[in-house]
């Protein structure tokens, strides 16, 4: 489908990578690892044709189509966030405006009576064509797609410009979902998701057909997609058979040979430096030096993967806080008339690791900043216990960096403690090495900041961190230090993230934040995803009673016979209208048949004025046959999500 034949790319004379080979074929689910700098989007832009080569060719079959997500994308247009989706598929567009264009010729009294019968025939081609696309599911196709994003039914008529970077990168996800490519190519995709609509995301591309070449840190989102690993190293792309996991095992041992070869290497070359500084000048000698200099000339540079050891960083021990650091009791929380929480109960016991889930909006971050301090709420009491004390990361703090200070001094402000070999090691451990200590963190960009804030995190003392999506600008290495500090880690935690992989080593705790309501999980974040399928929205009362109470096979029945009762009860006048529109939608549809057959007959296309009267017709129906079927898609998939609660 799509070949890369002896492909470089240099940059200011440096090659990313040499002569690189390799086929996409259909159907493919590859991952594209690689250091921090290696070329990953460079090869997405090559595929994508947005790079030009600097030697050797990209050939691609006839007419194929590719999607491709950047991680950076700001749309000005003035579009609403559905018009913005729909318009952005071509082949819609394309059938739209023929479309049109047919109905002028065939509602024109100037065409002759050849060129409207040519038109009428062009709009059966059109209906055929509008088949093989789903044409008439197309507005709930963009629905379902939006929501599975975290968009709800009024945010689709809103300005796209009025939402931030974060939603537009969504925005612009669901175009290349719906695009019908026939390979998609994705750069950090997750980076702006919350946990539901990675799970959604994740289910929409693995029922996907087409190819798939993806960028991503998030370890748990890769190797649920992908089966084939593409690597670049040492300026070379590697193709291996298996999932991110199974890669990982190669890589380890492959990066333990090459740190034998490189220290038997060094060993070698040694021994002949020596050898050839010792016998330099004696005559004797002269012809076994030069044998010796070419052996050295000879030797090529083994290049050591990017971390040759485990990098095992700490948090310094914080001090013992009481056993319940934070302790909110009946807390309301409101922006304007938008109430975000209502009497919420909630406590943190020392010790406890807890993950913030749900969806977007839910209340996720206004929770961990009022547990940190950083905004207020309306009413309820927060009680912080004894000696605790609060450290608070989110991307924003960030920008309350010190902007004329070099990175080296910036984290150092946070512990004059540690010397400044240890700030190294640390900064290096965030992809800050060498000379990249000594730059202005004014200089820097948003994601180099984020990770300049997260290195000052790990040298607080603070026995309660609360860390607002930590992993988004980290490459695999880097979460790996921070994952390892916070398994370490003696306080007590708060972490809003959607990161599975991350987080599951890590708490202990889960709180799902959802439609007002929170729901706790004494257990990791496996063991919430388990459960998350089978909660029911009921009252939390009687949900604890169903869950504690040996029923009696007599009380069983008795509580189903209830439940069948609810379910009528809750479905009946949906189970009507969908009935109804189902009625409609049958008629509609022997209408459009019926009145195909006679636009087709020639005493109709033959009569200009009755043919004017019956396209137009037609057409009315077609449209009220989308719009009808449109509402059938919409009740038919809340009557299924009612149902599926009594489940």
């Amino acid at each position: 489908m799509i070949d890369l034949i002896d492909v470089s790319i240099h940059f200011t004379g440096v090659p990313l990578f040499n002569a690189a080979n390799l086929k996409i074929n259909k159907g493919d689910r590859i991952a594209l690892v690689g250091a921090n700098g290696t070329g990953k989007s460079t090869i997405l832009k090559l595929v994508a044709g947005l790079e030009e080569t600097s030697t050797g060719r990209i050939i691609m079959q006839k007419n194929i189509s590719v999607g491709y997500l950047p991680q950076e994308y700001l749309n000005t247009s003035t579009n609403s966030v559905f018009d913005e989706v729909k318009f952005s598929l071509s082949k819609v567009q394309e059938i739209e405006i023929k479309e049109e264009q047919l109905h002028s010729i065939i509602d024109n009294p100037g065409t002759s009576e050849a060129e409207r019968e040519a038109a009428i025939n062009e709009m059966g081609d059109l209906e055929h064509l509008k088949e093989e696309i789903d044409y008439y599911s197309i507005n709930s196709q963009i629905e379902k797609v939006l929501e599975g994003l975290g968009f709800t039914t009024d945010d689709f008529t809103q300005p796209l410009a009025t939402y931030s970077g974060g939603w537009q990168m969504r925005i612009e996800l669901a175009k290349i979902l719906l695009g019908n490519h026939d390979i998609i190519l994705l750069d950090e995709p997750t980076n702006h998701l919350d946990l539901d609509s990675l799970q959604w995301l994740i289910s929409f591309l693995m029922n996907y057909k087409g190819a798939l070449l993806l960028v991503s840190h998030d370890r748990f989102f890769v190797n649920r997609l992908t089966a084939r690993t593409l690597e670049i190293f040492n300026r070379t792309l590697t193709l291996f058979n298996g999932n991110y996991d199974a890669y990982l095992r190669f890589k380890e041992e492959r990066d333990k040979q090459l740190i034998a070869n490189f220290q038997n290497q060094e060993k070698k070359k040694k021994q002949t430096e020596q050898f050839i500084e010792r016998f330099r000048y004696k005559s004797t000698k002269a012809k076994q030096v030069q044998s010796r200099i070419k052996q050295l000339n000879k030797l090529e540079d083994i290049e050591l993967p990017e971390f040759e050891g485990k990098i095992n960083l700490r948090f310094p021990e914080p001090p013992r806080s009481g056993s319940i650091p934070i302790d909110i009791k009946s807390l309301t929380k409101k922006y304007d008339t938008n109430i975000v929480f209502n009497n919420l109960d909630f406590r943190i016991e020392r010790g406890d690791k807890i993950a913030f889930v749900g969806p977007n909006g839910a209340g996720k971050t206004t929770l961990a900043k009022i547990i940190a301090g950083k905004i207020n709420y309306d009413s309820g009491d927060m009680v912080i216990g004894h000696n605790a004390i609060t450290s608070y990361y989110a991307q924003e703090v960030a920008e309350d960096l010190d902007l004329e200070s070099d990175v080296l001094d910036c984290v150092m402000q946070s512990s004059i403690e540690s010397t400044p070999q240890q700030i190294r090691t640390i900064l290096g451990s965030f992809l800050f090495n060498n000379d990249d200590v000594f730059k202005k963190v004014g200089v820097l960009s948003g994601g180099e900041k984020s990770r300049i804030a997260l290195a000052k995190i790990l040298l607080t003392k603070a026995n309660l961190i609360v860390l607002d999506e930590p992993t988004n600008h980290l490459d695999y290495n880097s979460k790996l230090v921070l994952q390892d500090a916070l398994v370490n880690f003696r306080g007590s935690l708060v972490i809003v993230s959607h990161d599975v992989d991350f987080l599951n080593p890590i708490v202990n705790k889960v709180l799902e934040i959802r439609k007002l309501k929170t729901t706790s999980f004494v257990g990791g974040i496996d063991y919430y995803l388990s459960k998350r399928n089978s909660i029911i929205e009921e009252d939390p009362n009687s949900k604890v009673k169903s869950k504690t109470n040996n029923k009696t096979r007599k009380d069983q029945k008795r509580i189903d016979a209830e439940n069948r009762k609810k379910k009528y009860e809750a479905t009946k006048i949906l189970r009507n209208e969908v009935s109804k529109l189902e009625n409609e939608i049958e008629n509609l549809e022997l209408l459009i048949e019926d009145l195909e057959v006679l636009l087709g007959d020639e005493k109709t296309y033959s009569n200009t004025q009755l043919s004017a009267e019956k396209n137009k017709e037609y057409e009315n129906a077609k449209n009220k046959l989308e719009n009808v079927y449109y509402s059938w898609t919409r009740k038919s998939e809340e009557l299924e999500n009612i149902e599926r609660g009594f489940s």
